[in-house]
């Protein structure tokens, strides 16, 4: 009578002949296809990145090679997920693997990362081979469980020793970095000494939105890219990914937006990812010419207040898509009252047909004391915390704002488009200098002037003052008939007569 095979010892023999084939591995391990996980299978490009690991440690000649890849790509393509498969993989087909993930902050490696991996370890056939804690899966095999295991790791630029001691002589060490591009330099350089240990297997694999244009996920793609496979990806070629929200974005801000580049197209940005007003924006504003206004456009003062430190009080005018023709001013150090008469002899030159005021500091000074000298002028104070609107970022393209600073900011944003500023390189450091991000609404919401301190950025009260000046709709001057564009083409009068 033949004996019965034990289920465990076949399914050990199946899982060994995956050694050398993750894509295979993932195929058998995981209930596709079920309630559980309705997926047909891994999509497409995971399929690739598994196959490229597989083909790598196939052949004889590059095993022992440390295999480097590098995947940049938009929002939404199943990073985690392929993570959850290749650390799976790993440790079931190699004893004593040692996989470590780290990610570019402790919020992510606990919140998402470890939690995806954990799903997946469960979904998996082989899911009672490894115990599963907040920060780690360890092996159940007796006398294995510090030796076979994966470990989250935090770091910190000024504690790398996590990274430092991370050996496995003859066997197999997976280094996986997940959001690479937020993750500091030095660790990459300690990673580096795991590279070095004779006949073993070595996968480090950095996966990331391509958030800033500098660092070692950066070089990956430049200088470093002979040593490593790279890969960017656009989330819209991706299967299961939502295209209408992702093409929402490009619409938004643009095909070449550092937006667009970082979130979907999975590239580089121009400078940094957060970075909401690009540099070659500003910088076409600060060359363009002034050209001529019509002569119905009002003329708008934006005010921002400071009092005290290095922050200074600005007055910004623009007029149509011209705020450079009449001089700006600024105030350093300077009381409410004196700032105030300053804009009041300003607006005798220039009659502008409303002033706008960051009520916040001094500024609700600043508008009292204005109302009181201009009792007929429309003084109005913006409270930058108040509620912010949807606005048109480009034509037809209109995007929600957390708050007032974003709204007028934005709206600033697409006028650059067209307008021209000052040719100065301080307003144009202020208007390149705060980041920004997508609230719980996914609404934009600039950087706080604190962050940016904090960064080394100085507060960025010009642009502020100018972005005041979008703060509410101002009506249109009224002109003489004969220069007013609707009149054009009515009446008996013939203006390109000989007569």
């Amino acid at each position: 009578m033949a004996s019965k095979i034990d289920p465990e010892v076949e399914l050990i023999a199946d899982i060994a002949g995956f050694t050398h084939d993750p894509l295979g591995h993932a195929l058998y391990a995981y209930p596709w296809g079920s309630e559980r996980l309705p997926s047909p299978g891994p999509r497409s490009w995971q399929r690739d990145t598994l196959t490229t690991i597989g083909e790598h440690l196939s052949d004889p000649e590059t095993r022992f090679t440390p295999l480097r890849v590098a995947i940049a790509s938009g929002h939404g393509i199943g990073k985690s997920a392929l993570i959850s498969m290749i650390a799976k993989w790993g440790l079931d087909t190699c004893e004593d693997c040692k996989v470590v993930i780290t990610a570019n902050t402790e919020p992510q490696l606990r919140t998402k990362t470890m939690p995806e991996i954990a799903k997946w370890s469960r979904l998996a056939i082989t899911s009672h081979w490894f115990k599963i804690t907040a920060s780690a899966l360890a092996s159940t095999a007796a006398g294995h469980e510090t030796a076979w295991r994966l470990d989250a790791v935090t770091w910190s630029k000024d504690n790398t020793e996590a990274f430092a001691g991370l050996h496995n002589m003859g066997k197999r060490i997976i280094v996986i970095y997940d959001e690479a591009s937020g993750i500091d330099d030095k660790v990459w350089e300690v990673t580096l000494g795991a590279l070095t240990d004779e006949e073993t297997e070595i996968i480090w694999i950095a996966f990331g939105n391509p958030t800033k244009n500098t660092g070692q996920f950066r070089a990956c793609f430049g200088k470093d890219r002979t040593l490593w496979k790279t890969r960017q990806i656009d989330s819209r070629t991706v299967e299961g990914t939502n295209k209408e929200y992702l093409q929402s974005l490009v619409d938004a801000y643009g095909e070449d937006s550092d937006i667009a580049k970082v979130r979907v197209r999975g590239m580089f940005p121009s400078a940094s990812s957060m970075q909401f007003i690009g540099m070659d924006l500003v910088q076409e504003a600060r060359t363009r010419e002034t050209g001529q206004t019509l002569g119905s456009d009002p003329v708008i003062f934006g005010v921002d207040c400071a009092r005290f430190g290095d922050d200074h009080s600005t007055l910004a005018i623009r007029c149509g898509r011209d705020a450079r023709s009449r001089p700006w001013k600024r105030w350093h150090h300077m009381d409410s009252m004196t700032i105030a008469g300053d804009i009041a002899l300003q607006a005798q030159m220039w009659k502008p047909d409303a002033i706008f005021v960051d009520a916040g500091n001094i500024g609700a000074a600043i508008v009292d004391r204005l109302r009181q000298l201009m009792p007929d002028m429309l003084v109005i104070e913006v409270w930058f915390g108040g509620q912010g609107r949807e606005v048109e970022m480009q034509t037809g393209v209109r995007v929600r704002t957390a708050n007032k600073r974003a709204e007028i900011w934005t709206s600033m944003r697409a006028w650059l488009k067209g307008g021209c500023i000052p040719d100065e390189q301080q307003l144009e450091d202020d208007l390149t200098g705060p980041e920004y991000a997508f609230n719980a609404d996914q609404a934009i919401q600039l950087e706080k002037k604190e962050h940016m301190k904090k960064r080394g950025l100085a507060s960025p009260d010009d642009a502020d003052a100018l972005a005041v000046t979008f703060a509410e709709p101002v009506m249109p001057r009224t002109v003489p008939g004969y220069l007013d564009p609707v009149s054009y083409g009515k009446g008996e009068y013939d203006r390109y007569s000989e007569v």
